[in-house]
């Protein structure tokens, strides 16, 4: 058994070396979203470096299914990245030895003694703030060759879009700090204090005020007209050589100016916290265009996010290795049609008001017939980032293929609420024979549609009617 970070490691150097040395063909499978399109990016692109015969596909979720599929394929060797926890044994028992997990999701105390899984909770590291799985598969791909260190950068975007840069002033922690600096120190990635507006190298200067909504300033977020006029009357220059400006171009004197005027309508809340939101640590990709969706880290994420969301996860792979020409193209048509589903899903759920039931810790909603199952997780953390939705637990759940129901949960902002939603959602499930788990402040589930109530009656007695005392 691994005792460390770096046995196991080593032992992902062993296996994928031997590998390449049998000419071994290996199949690579990743989740859809940002972080698991990025891991797989990570080890694929190692994986061809070193001369290996590789495979990357993704899969929306790690079930039975998918390993009988393992089983049933004809790849000698098998690595998931951002999948697979809570099922080392039914890999051991398809596979053998011929596979490996590289993951930052909770496990079970039995999985700690498997060395074939590779993860970061097994070695005292916080897998839901300080590492996420492509930063696991950064160190797995710097072991193979430290010529791999480049793809730090990659690992850093994964991390945004996990939403793990949560320390001071959206800075990283742990693992990811290190990762990073290590991307700052090759001249990937430039780390800097700035205004925290979205669509910093893509968005007129209006919109990205508009839609950013943390924090969220009453007359002003999602109201571009109101945006436009605050702009135009504090003399910041909107149009430069017939093109909008976008947050990016600003300069010191003008964002000063901004954070002023943006506080004049700060009724009601502390200024102090709303200039502590608006300015945090930016990551900007260097070699990426000006004005591209690439040259923010946090815009690289949402791209790739939307990509895997509406099932057009290859071309989010094709980024992430590089591709630049008419890919990335069709990967902002993505993003554009992403932003419009988005924006149609919850104009659905603000006007089906039946749909949102609320207590004082929880806000249940039902997305049933309007929110595919892979865009559950973007629409609760959508609801959990609304301020009305603040020290809440927010719960999604929508249809799903083969007669099942899928369940999101996220903590809102500003929530101490002491339920792990990872074991809440993994214990729920598996009472009723479904499958969960994530992490303390995020979580998913699935369960037959048969046992519904049964679940909903779970949730009811384990969230939604504790009072605050308990959850405190």
């Amino acid at each position: 058994m691994a005792k460390s970070f770096d046995e196991s490691l080593s032992l992902f150097k062993d296996k994928i070396s031997e590998c390449i040395r049998s000419q071994k063909s290996i199949l690579v499978t990743t989740h859809i979203d940002c972080d698991g399109l990025t891991s797989g990016s990570i080890i694929t692109k190692a994986l061809i470096r070193a001369g290996a015969r590789c495979t990357l596909r993704t899969s929306k979720e790690f079930n039975q299914n998918v390993v009988n599929s393992l089983k049933e394929d004809s790849r000698d060797f098998h690595i998931i990245t951002d999948l697979g926890g809570g099922f080392s044994k039914q890999l051991d028992e398809s596979l053998g030895e011929n596979w490996i997990v590289l993951d930052h999701h909770q496990i079970l105390e039995y999985e700690h003694d498997n060395p074939r899984v590779i993860n970061a909770w097994k070695y005292g590291i916080d897998g839901g703030t300080e590492i996420c799985a492509g930063g696991m598969a950064y160190f797995a791909a710097n072991s193979l060759d430290e010529k791999n260190s480049d793809l730090s950068a990659l690992a850093v975007v994964s991390a945004l879009g996990d939403r793990q840069d949560q320390g001071e002033r959206k800075s990283f922690t742990g693992k990811n700090f290190e990762i990073a600096n290590k991307a700052k120190e090759l001249g990937l990635v430039e780390i800097d204090l700035d205004l925290l507006l979205v669509g910093r190298e893509t968005r007129p200067l209006s919109d990205a005020m508009a839609f950013t909504s943390q924090p969220f300033i009453e007359g002003l977020t999602w109201n571009r007209e109101s945006c436009f006029a605050l702009l135009n009357s504090a003399g910041i220059t909107l149009k430069e050589d017939g093109r909008w400006r976008v947050p990016a171009e600003l300069n010191e004197d003008e964002k000063k100016t901004i954070i002023q005027e943006i506080t004049k309508y700060a009724s009601g809340k502390n200024v102090t916290d709303i200039v502590s939101e608006l300015i945090g640590y930016t990551y900007t990709f260097t070699r990426e265009d000006k004005r591209s969706f690439l040259r923010d880290g946090r815009e690289f994420s949402t791209l790739l996010n939307s990509c895997g969301r509406i099932s057009k996860s290859g071309v989010g792979m094709a980024i992430c290795m590089g591709d630049r020409n008419k890919i990335l193209e069709e990967g902002k048509t993505i993003l554009s049609e992403y932003r419009k589903l988005i924006r149609n899903y919850m104009n659905i759920l603000s006007n089906e008001r039946w749909r949102i039931s609320e207590s004082d810790n929880c806000v249940m909603v039902n997305g049933e017939g309007i929110i595919p199952e892979t865009m559950t997780g973007t629409i609760s953390s959508l609801i959990a980032g609304s301020p009305k939705n603040s020290g809440k637990i927010v719960i999604l759940r929508t249809k799903a293929e083969e007669n099942t129901i899928k369940f999101s949960s996220r903590k809102s902002f500003g929530c101490d609420s002491a339920i792990n939603l990872s074991d809440l959602m993994k214990t729920g499930a598996e009472k009723f024979d479904g499958i969960g788990g994530g992490h303390s402040g995020a979580a998913g589930a699935k369960i037959t549609k048969d046992k519904l109530n049964d679940f909903l009656d779970y949730l009811d007695v384990n969230v939604v009617n504790l009072s605050s005392k308990d959850n405190s």
